[in-house]
């Protein structure tokens, strides 16, 4: 079913909510305070439209709220056979306690200036027929991506019932299209379980180099919290796949504790002497046999096209504190278990992710490391965020054909004392040498008090970020106009000067090495407890019931 409906650009962004602050109804909290400041941004132009779903589809779930025509978490993807068409998907009316009633991809020949959308029968209000391959509640977790020869591919996650629960249901859906995204070949189900085992955060890889292989990875969990790393691969440009299978069981740092995995996703290298190895980036949640939670950041290596894979490599340890408003502790539902990483024209590596090393445990910052050797080795990791005393959050990374790093993320410089608006903005970062780094404005400040809550206010676990021209291209998750539209998808075409070293009304600020603190063993104690607080909170909202089943403590006890 393909939905075209008309482009919408959002001019007066700072004007829109300011109207909108005054609605009422809907779900979460209603944010309807003093609007945020004047938006300092271009104008952005909406990917997404009024909902396709039909009114008051509910595919049979039972709870929570849905919110229609809330739009989040999107991902976006060039056609390498046209740089000017696009493709992205995102979640479509984003429920209150997991997942969307539907996923829309939406399609761009004109390079992000007007979209296409078409509703995916990966849910039954995504259009799935009884008994087919898609009849499923909900979806959601979204991921696109083009191979060489322009064919798109689409992978979302459907579930019905509470996950791990009896009868509940879980599975991993990819769909094909040849003809630019305006048709779509039915769902193939890569794998499906029942409530023994709970499938999730997936990502799909088109190899770069080989229209013939195409990657789908993500992690399983069982009852106990175990979490391990399952592939599916094709080797026919997406028409059939190959069986899941389990390419990486993750071992707790005690070694008696409960691990997973999440946030995979594979990179491929395209240039040096490693071209065509596989790079697959992933968060390993420990549970020590005491109880107590930490990350870290690993990859996974593979030179056979995703045959076998290599022991784990460690990256740095992920200290995230999550993100709250430091005025009322309203917490934000980030990105932060979630890496990021991306591969330049050579053997370089970039990973970015969520930290709060840099300033004991205050607040999370922007985290970037770097290898040059393919993922053996990497660099220590630096703060690249531009507003050191602000909240940052959500980061991703691309680089350019020329080497040209960008990093997409939002923070909080925006807040004020009203403790009836959140006002968050988002902002592009560019770099060629990972230590200076420019700044320009994507988005905002637009009211996050606005965005749907879903455990906190979410617009998303990623967004997507692709280059463009001389630029970069943003596609991203921004808080609406009123609390019957709490969130739009947006694209966002972003100039960078020739001399990349030069920020946008000033000059290219430093990455900040991580602070050499020496704590107390009480504010190291306190700090460990922060950083487990935020883990299982990222993960109870992901699956009710999460602490339990790893044996973790509650937040806050005994541990401070």
């Amino acid at each position: 079913m393909c939905t075209s409906l008309r482009p919408h650009r959002l001019w007066t962004f700072g004007l829109l909510l300011a109207l909108g602050s005054c609605g009422g109804g809907g779900g979460g909290d209603d944010g309807a305070g003093t609007a945020p400041p004047p938006p300092t941004g271009p104008p952005l132009v909406l990917a997404s439209g009024p909902s396709p779903v039909a009114a008051g589809c509910t595919g049979g779930s039972a709870s929570g709220i849905f919110y229609a025509d809330a739009e989040v978490e999107p991902w976006v993807a060039v056609d390498p056979t046209d740089s000017r068409r696009l493709l992205a998907a995102f979640q479509q009316d984003r429920w209150s306690n997991g997942a969307a009633r539907a996923l829309v991809s939406a399609v761009s020949s004109d390079g992000g200036a007007t979209w296409e959308r078409t509703l995916q029968p990966m849910s039954r209000c995504g259009g799935a027929p009884p008994g087919s391959v898609g009849d499923f509640e909900r979806s959601t977790d979204p991921w696109v991506d083009v191979s060489p020869d322009g064919t798109m591919h689409l992978m979302g996650l459907a579930l019905s019932g509470t996950a791990l629960a009896d009868g509940s249901a879980s599975a991993m859906l990819a769909s094909r299209s040849t003809d630019g995204g305006r048709s779509w070949s039915a769902p193939a189900e890569l794998v499906r379980d029942g409530g023994a085992f709970f499938h999730d955060k997936n990502t799909l890889t088109a190899d770069p180099l080989d229209s013939r292989f195409v990657y789908a990875i993500w992690d399983r969990l069982d009852r106990a919290g175990r979490g391990p790393t399952l592939l599916a691969r094709s080797v026919d440009g997406g028409q059939t796949w190959g069986p899941a299978r389990v390419v990486y069981t993750p071992v707790a740092s005690d070694g008696a504790g409960v691990s997973q995995t999440i946030g995979n996703r594979i990179v491929v290298l395209t240039g040096g002497p490693e071209r065509g190895l596989l790079v697959n980036v992933f968060t390993q949640i420990d549970t020590s046999r005491s109880g107590q939670t930490s990350s870290r950041l690993g990859i996974l290596r593979s030179a056979d096209r995703g045959s076998t894979w290599s022991a784990p490599v460690f990256v740095a340890d992920m200290q995230t504190v999550g993100t709250r408003d430091g005025v009322t502790g309203t917490r934000v539902r980030d990105g932060g278990i979630i890496p990021s990483i991306a591969a330049g024209p050579d053997a370089t590596l970039w990973v970015a992710w969520q930290d709060a090393r840099f300033n004991a445990g205050a607040h999370d910052a922007i985290a970037v490391s770097r290898s040059s050797d393919g993922g053996l080795t990497w660099s220590a990791p630096v703060a690249v965020n531009r507003v050191p005393a602000a909240a940052a959050f959500t980061p991703v990374l691309h680089v350019r054909a020329d080497g040209l790093v960008g990093l997409l993320h939002y923070d909080l410089r925006d807040n004020t004392d009203d403790r009836a608006t959140l006002p968050a903005s988002a902002w592009l970062l560019t770099s060629r040498d990972g230590s200076n780094w420019a700044e320009r404005p994507v988005a905002g400040p637009f009211d996050l008090m606005l965005a749907p809550n879903a455990g906190g206010q979410f617009l998303g676990d990623y967004h997507g970020l692709v280059g463009q021209g001389d630029g970069f291209l943003a596609v991203l998750g921004v808080a609406g106009t009123s609390v019957t539209n709490r969130s739009d998808i947006a694209a966002q075409q972003v100039a960078v000067p020739s001399a990349a070293a030069t920020a946008t009304g000033g000059a290219a600020h430093l990455a900040r090495p991580s602070a050499a603190v020496l704590l107390a063993a009480g504010e190291r104690r306190r700090l460990q407890a922060t950083q487990h607080d935020a883990i299982a909170a990222a993960m109870e909202r992901r699956l009710p019931g999460w602490q339990a089943r790893v044996g973790a403590r509650p937040p806050g006890d005994g541990l401070r």
